[in-house]
């Protein structure tokens, strides 16, 4: 006989809503237990037969364990086990998308090169696009990004200043045509990726969803239970001012972040400085400085960086080209050869030089010019018209140097940097109106009761560009990289949220009544609890061989039914990515399984 009433969480739940409750529990369970069993032999997992490479990364285990198998050159087939993985990021991103109040949609893989005429990006990325006619003769892109699309279709939709803001996004498959493409799916040439793209009336507004979304992205990392770095980075192409990177630290990274002991400091390579160095009287002799030779873009200006020899191994790995570049913006660094394009600039008459120079440099620079080689050996009888950065000319702050492990922090005054490699796997930008103003996704602004703008000038009765933000997370990269991360010699790891199956269940002999059992037992099959993702290996294998699977598969947890089992109902439980390897009575095993799994 039920109580006429139940205390629930402080407060009381009356008959009427008790029997509410169970009836609802009763009815999931139903629903779970005419769901079909998930069992290995009824998914085409094709593991096996497959030798492991030298060196075999974490993208070769995927292989192995039939997560995906190679289509082409830098695109993929995802396999059911793969699909799940792909799935399941999918949803937490759902979820963490749904806390800061975005839409999801679906736009089109195909652009129009028109499209991003108007944009001013289309020569900017054009070696990397797919480009494509229809029978019309239009020209057509696949897109590897939706700005430009996102952009026009909301500008077609905006009626009022109080359409905003607007949150969308969505989870598509990109096209980049990769020169050359590597690592499985961390650089690709099909990808999945989720976007999600901001509107907003002004610039405070923008950059406080800026903070929301990084929030979220932080909180969606985190259920990963991996440790991750947010570091500052630079906009590229993409366009405006504020962008920071996600990345999980690996060493097979293609990324180097630089992050403070002390203060919290993260920045990529390409915008990461070091606390400024003080002027030095130490370099006394040419032998003690180095010179790095660039061009410009035109081809017309030969660009010296005058450094000191460093004490450490990154002394012959040449300058910080970012540094470089950040005081010479036209620096070409993807050129060489940079003295043969200089010298047909020579012939025509408009080469000229420009010396970097690095702070440390400042006080010996001048005194050993006339022993320096401005121009390389086999151009000294040449004239050329000299410009200086730095040193004695102008006095600014430049460090020339690779940023090393050690070097003090830009931002606090004890703490030291830390070089790391790492996998990119998110990226946020705020664009401004890097889009919004060339396609036009304005609001027509009131004559009177102007929306507050937190110190913004805002013009009655005028058209007003909104403000944009786009934040990227590469669901194909967080696949590869996740794998990567987490892979050992025995094979893949997963991470529970994101795992094909949170727990394997592998009898030592064929199936049984009791093994079903068990099995309905841990996936709640017949009771309200919520129960875990678990699949059945039924195959007709040695139990040998569908151990060494499960170990390269890399399901979190690994329940095994054999001599215990049969003689008094313990199960053996293994967690490699914990080191737990225990024997658990069949009444403790729910409560176990779930206790491992949280810290997963």
């Amino acid at each position: 006989m039920l109580p006429a009433r139940l205390v629930r969480f402080g407060g009381t739940v009356s008959r009427e809503n008790q029997l509410a409750l169970q009836t609802r529990a009763v009815s999931v369970s139903i629903a779970r237990s005419s769901l079909p069993r998930s069992t290995l032999s009824t998914i085409w997992a094709p593991t096996g037969g497959i030798t492991a490479g030298e060196d075999e990364f974490g993208h070769g285990k995927l292989i192995r364990a039939g997560f995906l198998r190679q289509a082409h050159s830098g695109v993929f087939q995802l396999l059911p086990l793969g699909l799940r993985v792909q799935d399941k990021i999918e949803k937490l991103i759902d979820k963490h998308m749904q806390s800061v109040g975005a839409s999801r949609l679906s736009l089109s893989t195909i652009s129009s090169e028109d499209l991003w005429q108007k944009s001013g990006r289309l020569e900017l990325v054009a070696s990397e696009l797919f480009r494509l006619v229809d029978r019309k003769e239009t020209p057509l892109i696949l897109s590897p990004t939706h700005e430009e699309e996102i952009t026009s279709l909301v500008a077609g939709t905006l009626k009022s200043y109080k359409d905003l803001p607007i949150r969308v996004y969505q989870i598509t498959r990109k096209y980049r045509d990769e020169r050359r493409p590597r690592h499985g799916l961390l650089r690709s040439r099909e990808f999945l990726m989720k976007d999600l793209y901001t509107f907003d009336l002004t610039t405070s507004a923008a950059i406080e969803t800026y903070r929301k979304v990084s929030a979220a992205y932080r909180a969606f990392f985190s259920e990963l239970k991996l440790p991750f770095i947010v570091a500052e980075a630079s906009s590229g192409d993409m366009g405006g001012d504020l962008s920071h990177e996600y990345h999980l630290p690996s060493a097979v990274g293609e990324d180097t972040v630089v992050t403070c002991d002390s203060c919290g400091y993260a920045a990529n390579d390409e915008v990461a400085t070091a606390r400024p160095p003080p002027p030095s009287n130490a370099v006394a002799s040419t032998s003690q400085i180095r010179v790095w030779r660039g061009i410009s873009q035109d081809r017309n200006v030969l660009i010296n960086a005058w450094y000191p020899q460093a004490d450490n191994e990154q002394s012959d790995l040449g300058p910080n080209l970012h540094a470089v570049k950040s005081a010479v913006p036209e620096l070409d660094t993807s050129i060489d050869n940079s003295v043969a394009f200089w010298e047909d600039a020579l012939s025509r008459g408009k080469a000229k030089v420009i010396n970097v120079i690095d702070t440390r440099l400042s006080t010996s620079f001048g005194s050993l010019r006339e022993k320096l080689s401005l121009l390389p050996d086999s151009l000294k009888s040449h004239d050329a018209e000299h410009s200086f950065l730095g040193g004695v000319e102008i006095d600014e702050s430049l460090n020339l140097v690779r940023l090393a492990d050690g070097d003090g922090c830009p931002k606090c005054e004890e703490g030291t940097l830390k070089i790391h490699r790492a996998l990119e796997v998110g990226h946020t930008f705020h664009l401004g109106t890097r889009y919004s103003a060339p396609l036009d996704a304005c609001v027509m602004l009131p004559q009177t009761e102007l929306p507050e703008a937190a110190g913004e000038r805002l013009v009655p009765g005028t058209r007003h560009p909104v403000q944009m933000g786009c934040h990227g997370l590469g669901v194909s990269r967080i696949f590869g990289a996740v794998a990567e991360v987490l892979a050992d010699k025995r094979g893949l790891n997963w991470p529970r949220s994101i795992a094909p199956f949170e727990v394997a269940l592998v009898p030592t002999s064929g199936v049984t009544e009791q093994s079903l059992d068990l099995y309905d037992a841990l996936a709640g099959r017949n009771g309200p609890g919520p129960g875990f993702d678990v699949v059945l290996d039924d195959r007709k294998l040695s139990f040998g061989w569908k151990m060494k699977d499960a170990d390269m598969i890399g399901y979190p947890v690994v329940v095994i039914m054999g001599k215990l089992w049969k003689e008094s109902r313990i199960c053996e439980v293994q967690c490699r990515r914990l080191s737990v390897d225990e024997k658990v009575s069949v009444e403790e095993l729910p409560a176990f399984v779930s206790s491992l799994l949280e810290r997963l």
